[in-house]
């Protein structure tokens, strides 16, 4: 049996501290420091903890060449060895580990960045309700925010005095300026209200649609409504449909080019909303939305061109936003509204809509439908855009501090 370190692997050491009583009572401050190291792997969900000599061992290894397993164990020690390939850090050629080496094949193929592979994949989420979290804090403590957390930073980071500033012309009126002021997210959907299909294929061609298709030798680039690096378009669009008429409920892969949905998977009315509180970790005020769309990224699509590169993650990253704000203008448009997060469990996304982390990564959550007539959560809306003025002021809780976005 041959063996090799995995591709990717980040060594954190890590520092904590809690009181050992018989150590105080013999005269000590009684706080122990505890240094430990963990091992994080973009092909392993589990962080691992590992001790100096697996550290060190670990770091001796080729992630290229392979080496036999017994070879290995006479130089560094059976127990120390076996540890690491117990723990899926080191890999055998053996029928044993093919689903281990299938995970450990995609990320050497994925021309990941290190650091980025790592961070995706261990900043994801499953089983997480956000909402459960902040009613946990509200029963533990009763200071408030800013009490527990301090003053915020200022809105603006002023560098010259106000009369050293340069004051600029505003702009009038335009189409443009009437759908920004006029988007606000939404928190409140209107249940039982469906949404026409007319609208809803509009929305995901406004967004999502391929406008043309470029066939150069051998790539084809799309020109779509929002800019993306090298004009790749790693993002894709899945969808959760919950009431659109002539769809439906279910899950469904949208195709930019056709400007079509493929169907994945039909689900009963009463299960979409259970779903999508699940999806966006417990936001109830976004499980009602008509369609939640989530953005995948499919990262070497982007990596083909840029390998390796400290800033192709980011570029990914940025696809999302552009395509989110675009959601948010389209919606607009059609008397809609609209919702992103980040707060999202990644890996029930990952497993709802059978995509695999490290080749479609899930980046946020998107959302949009009808706005609801009565207020049951807070929305951020000074410009009474939506609501009447003095609405949200009558409001207790302000959307920065219970959650939502702006």
């Amino acid at each position: 049996m041959r063996v090799r370190r995995c591709a990717i692997v980040v060594i954190e050491p890590r520092e904590s501290f809690h009181f050992d009583l018989p150590r105080l009572l013999a005269g000590e401050t009684g706080i122990v420091h505890q240094r430990e190291w963990f091992a994080l792997a973009a092909h392993l969900d589990e962080e691992i903890l590992l001790d100096d000599e697996q550290v060190a061992v670990l770091g001796r290894l080729s992630v290229e060449e392979w080496h036999g397993l017994d070879g290995l164990r006479a130089m560094h020690g059976t127990s120390v060895v076996d540890a690491l390939h117990a723990h899926g850090l080191v890999i055998s050629d053996d029928d044993a580990d093919a689903a281990l080496r299938v995970r450990d094949d995609a990320v050497r193929g994925g021309h990941w960045r290190a650091l980025s592979a790592v961070y995706h994949r261990h900043t994801r989420w499953t089983g997480i309700d956000t909402l459960e979290a902040e009613r946990r804090f509200g029963r533990e403590t009763d200071s408030s925010l800013l009490d527990q957390l301090g003053a915020p930073e200022p809105p603006v980071r002023e560098r010259r005095e106000a009369d050293a500033r340069i004051g600029l012309d505003r702009p009038g009126d335009s189409a443009l300026e009437t759908l920004v002021r006029a988007r606000v997210t939404c928190r409140n959907y209107a249940r039982g209200r469906s949404l026409p299909r007319e609208a809803f294929a509009h929305i995901l061609f406004r967004t999502f649609g391929a406008r043309a298709v470029s066939d150069q030798p051998g790539i084809t680039v799309m020109k779509r409504a929002v800019p993306s690096a090298g004009g790749l378009h790693s993002a894709e669009a899945y969808l959760l449909v919950q009431d659109v008429e002539g769809i439906e409920p279910g899950l469904y892969h949208y195709h930019p080019i056709d400007h079509a949905l493929e169907p994945l998977a039909t689900l009963a009315a009463g299960e979409t909303a259970d779903l999508a509180l699940r999806l966006v970790a417990g936001q109830r005020h976004f499980m009602d939305a008509h369609v939640v769309v989530v953005l995948a990224a499919r990262f070497r699509r982007t990596f083909w061109k840029y390998r390796n590169h400290a800033k192709a993650h980011r570029a990914v990253i940025l696809d999302a936003g552009h395509l989110s704000q675009m959601l948010y203008l389209a919606a607009t448009e059609q008397g809609l509204a609209a919702f992103i997060t980040a707060a999202v469990n990644e890996a029930d996304i990952e497993q709802a809509f059978g995509i695999d982390p490290m080749h479609e990564g899930v980046i946020a959550v998107c959302g949009f439908g009808w706005r609801g007539t009565t207020i049951d959560e807070v929305e951020f809306d000074p410009l009474a855009a939506v609501w009447p003025k003095g609405t949200m002021e009558a409001l207790s809780v302000p959307p920065c501090v219970s959650g939502g976005s702006p």
